[in-house]
């Protein structure tokens, strides 16, 4: 019983915060979870699952016949070979946007089969300076990459995701660690209801 009690206890579990990103022309938003709130200011994309129930509300009619062909040809792979296949990112704009909670910059939002519905809430806020998938994902669409934290160290080919230095381009939580950030973070999105 001790080690069942255990294993339902730590096994995949993640401490964390949810956080909502505002749809850019209604009041709905999409929720994520995320273990490092610290980041939320190198968020430059999000990313959600092909079979997403944001996927149909957020995809434009220009957008529609690309979007329909690869939700196709992502349910024809298997989750495994989905978050497996670490070299080779694919994706698709949605050809909508949310807004940064703390900037209220439009954030793209896009469909990319490494994400999974079942995971999570099924939607990635994307920070490409420390997430190597995030980041191989922002090069080969062109998207931007902020540096958060002083002593990252990030390259043509790669993302850092070091905890050490303080963080940068981030607004009230310069200055701070990341570990010290964490809390902050969490604390300014339950004051902003988020």
């Amino acid at each position: 019983d001790a080690i069942k009690d255990m294993q339902r206890n730590w096994i995949g579990k993640s401490i964390g915060a949810e956080i909502d990103f505002k749809f850019e022309n209604s009041n709905d938003n999409i929720r994520v979870f995320t273990t490092r709130i610290d980041t939320i200011f190198g968020v430059t994309f999000m990313v959600i699952a092909p079979e997403s129930n944001y996927t149909d509300q957020l995809t434009t009619p220009d957008q529609r016949i690309e979007v329909e062909k690869y939700v196709v040809a992502a349910k024809n792979r298997s989750e495994r070979d989905r978050i497996s296949n670490v070299k080779q990112v694919s994706g698709v704009f949605t050809g909508s946007y949310v807004m940064h909670p703390f900037t209220d910059q439009k954030i793209p939002v896009w469909i990319a089969d490494y994400v999974l519905a079942g995971y999570g809430t099924g939607a990635v806020m994307a920070v490409p300076s420390g997430d190597q998938r995030d980041f191989d994902f922002g090069k080969k669409y062109q998207l931007p990459i902020v540096q958060i934290i002083d002593q990252q160290n990030i390259t043509e080919t790669e993302a850092d995701s070091t905890k050490n230095g303080k963080m940068v381009n981030s607004s009230f939580l310069n200055g701070l660690t990341p570990i010290q950030a964490i809390p902050k973070g969490i604390e300014a999105i339950v004051e902003k209801g988020i």
